[in-house]
Parts: structure tokens; sequence; C-alpha cells
């Protein structure tokens, strides 16, 4: 039995305790300083978590923010982050106050972000904090996949990959986590894994979009009907650009066709938010005007990425490479109606 500290009350977060308590773990969840109300609706209602709509196991501890020293005095196992892409600063700092050299991190989060004007992967941001509060020896693998929170919170057969340089590392977390219903595969391809998670979120948008675009002459019902042929179209020229996206950056094409890649894409585009957005920009609504009306409560992992990576790829990127991502970066960071150059 491992003790396990998952940080972040979030969907994901908190689904993610399950397989870890099924595995026969101690597990604790902590909620982030702003997850208070969060924590004390789950408490209050028998475990009942209030975005999974599922009750979390009975044996699982859940604890406030404040209690974030108490746990980590109990010299965690395994560290898993599972906050939003916006509060790796956040998470990175708190961590460092307590962390023990070596232990290892497990990174659920997906995204990029800038530093020092370029693009770089969650994780190593997430190391870079760390290594600035003069921690030297830090261990992070990340896990990507096709797992939305709901279905793993109900033990819905998930198959994910934990990737790290050193594969005995991700081996090892894999012994402590996986279930007859949460497989895991192996990488070494950090970076190709972390993009391909990242950027497979405005990829499911595009083809979320795909029923609205797929006729400028067709009536709603005649697309509703039959936008496939324009949704398959949009997911060959989205794997293509995945591919020339994550070689760009130094990972492998394979890792493209891949859980994190074709697998995660397939499962977005299919019920995202991220898909969910991209209809109502398929349907001519601009993006704040669709976030504000429809999805205002909802956190656009999308969107999100484009307003913190867009202006540095339409400057820097051949546009011809990345035509899709291109016109998603305009139609968002421009607010203006979504136009495929086709």
């Amino acid at each position: 039995m491992k003790k396990i500290l998952v940080l972040g009350a979030g969907a994901m977060g908190s689904a993610f305790t399950v397989p870890c308590i099924d595995n026969k773990n101690n597990v604790t969840l902590v909620g982030t300083h702003i997850e208070d109300e969060i924590i004390s609706k789950i408490t209050s209602k028998n475990n009942l978590h209030p975005g999974l709509k599922c009750h979390l196991d009975q044996s699982l501890k859940i604890e406030k923010f404040e209690n974030l020293s108490k746990i980590f005095k109990q010299k965690p196992d395994l560290i898993v982050v599972g906050v939003s892409s916006k509060g790796i600063d956040w998470a990175g700092n708190e961590i460092a106050k307590y962390y023990i050299e070596s232990t290892p991190i497990l990174l659920l989060t997906k995204g990029l972000t800038l530093i020092d004007n370029q693009i770089k992967t969650l994780s190593v941001k997430l190391k870079k904090i760390l290594s600035k509060k003069g921690l030297k020896k830090i261990n992070i693998s990340v896990v990507k996949g096709p797992c939305l929170a709901q279905g793993l919170a109900n033990k819905i057969r998930t198959s994910v990959v934990i990737a790290n340089e050193n594969i005995s590392i991700a081996k090892t977390i894999g012994k402590i986590i996986s279930t007859n219903y949460y497989s895991i595969e192996y990488s070494k391809d950090v970076v190709g894994v972390e993009v391909c998670a990242a950027i497979k979120n405005i990829y499911s948008m595009l083809i979320g979009a795909a029923e609205g675009l797929s006729s400028s002459t067709a009536n709603i019902d005649v697309k509703r009907k039959n936008y496939l042929n324009t949704a398959a179209s949009l997911l060959k020229k989205s794997i293509s650009e995945m591919v020339y996206l994550t070689t760009y950056f130094k990972g492998k094409e394979e890792t493209v066709y891949g859980l994190a890649g074709l697998g995660d894409l397939y499962v977005s585009a299919l019920g995202g938010r991220n898909s969910r957005m991209g209809k109502y920009l398929g349907d001519g609504l601009a993006y704040n005007k669709a976030k504000k009306d429809f999805m205002s409560n909802d956190t656009i992992e999308a969107g999100e990425l484009v307003l913190e990576i867009g202006p540095k790829i339409l400057k820097e990127f051949d546009k011809n490479k990345i035509p899709l991502m291109t016109n998603l970066i305009e139609s968002i960071c421009h607010n203006k109606k979504l136009d495929i150059n086709w």
C-alpha cells in the first residue's frame, strides 16, 4: 500500500482517486486554495462529487487546502497534480514548500505555456518552478490519453499512457495505479505525449465545428444528417497538423497515432467541452459570445491554450503547414466567425 496525495479536487483529480484506491492505496484528495466550497460539498453529501455526479470511495481522505502541510508531513509516495493549466504556478510553489527530493510527481494537467517567450510543456514549467526553489532531484512523469473524468469515476474501461524519459519510473507508477479497468502504456517521449495531449483540444474543437462548416447551401436538417463527411476530412487534416507540430517540438511522430494523440482526439471530438464549443463556432458564433451565452461556467481548454500561445504561433509558424490551427487561432484571438481555408 502506497500513500498517494492528489492535489486538485476538480473532475479529473477526483476521478483519478478511484483507480488509486482500487489498487489498495492510501489516498488523500486535497483541494486547492479556491476549492474549499467543493470540498465542503463533497464531505457534506457522503462523498458525492458535484461535478462527477457520483460518490467517491468512503476510504478516500478528503481535505481542504489548509491541511496540505499536514498531508505532506506524512511523506506521500506519489504526488499527483490535478490542477488546471492556470494553476500550475500555484501548485508548483506549494509543492516546493514540502517536496522531498526524488519523490515521484505525476502530472495530469494538459496544456502548453510560454516560458521566456518560448512554447514549453507544463512538465518543463513545473520542473522550472521547483528548480527555482533550490530543488535538484525532481522526478516528474506525465499521464495522458483518452480519459473523460466521469467515465473513469464510474470505472469505465480506460487506457492511458505514462511518459517519463526513465521508463522504469513510469512503470513503477503504473503498477501503483493500474486496475482491470484502468490500463496503462508507457513512453519515453514526454514532449510528444504532452504536445499531443494539449493540441488535440484545439483540433477536437475544429472537428466539433464540422456540422456547421459542412455546407454553405444545405439546410440545418441536411447538414445534421450528413456532416460526417466533413468531420472525417477535418480529422485527417488534424492528424497531419498534429504530426507537424509534434515533430516540430522534437516529439515522435508515432506518438500522434497513440493514446495521447489520436486516442485522446477521438474521445474529445465525440464528447468533450472543446468539441461542444466547436459546434457553436461552426454555427457561426464568435468565441466570446458562445462562451458567455452557453458555456460561461465551463473551462474551455482549447480556448485558453489558443489565447496563451496563439499569437506566437501566428507570428512565427508557417501558416501553410497548419491551416486549421491558424484559422481557429484567428477566430478566437480576433473574436470573429470561424472560417476554414479548405
